[in-house]
């Protein structure tokens, strides 16, 4: 039901390189380290969002079994079309104004803007959409693995 193989070998590739990217947390034992804002690992997202998004790992591998939690940063304007998850998604604004709505088809006038601060539950299997009212940080964190099943597959980009 779920196309999780089609984003492994991208996402996964971007988050072994963020997580190895933090000192000490790779195969160690001892408690990871802090991490303060300017020190996280930002590079492309996967191909499976649209171009322009930035991604950084904190914990975890979305594309393992397990927590994870991960910060994507969104251009203004940045656009996400309608899609579900296999896992719930817990998203919580850390900068700017995310806009987030629910169902089959982006239309902003049916969703709400969210400020710093703010947060939305997206249960496994609920259609959604998001898309950034200006730039914008969001840290989301969920069971891997991480995947995105577009409600309308011409939207998806890995088929563009």
């Amino acid at each position: 039901m779920f196309a999780i193989s089609r984003i492994s070998l991208p996402f996964l590739a971007l988050a072994a390189f963020s997580i190895g990217a933090q000192p000490g947390f790779a195969g160690s034992h001892d408690a990871p380290p802090a991490m303060a804002p300017d020190s996280l690992a930002w590079g492309d997202a996967p191909p499976i969002l649209p171009p322009g998004a930035q991604l950084a790992v904190l914990s975890g591998n979305p594309m393992e079994e397990g927590l994870f939690v991960l910060r994507l940063k969104f251009p203004e304007g940045y656009e996400v079309p309608a899609h579900m998850h296999s896992g719930d998604e817990l998203i919580t604004v850390i900068a700017g104004e995310f806009g987030i709505g629910h169902g089959k088809k982006l239309d902003m006038d049916k969703g709400e803007v969210l400020p710093v601060g703010g947060f939305v539950e997206m249960p496994a299997g609920h259609p959604h959409f998001a898309w950034a009212a200006t730039e914008v940080v969001v840290q989301i964190h969920g069971p891997g693995p991480f995947d995105i099943t577009y409600m309308d597959p011409a939207d998806d980009p890995m088929t563009q």
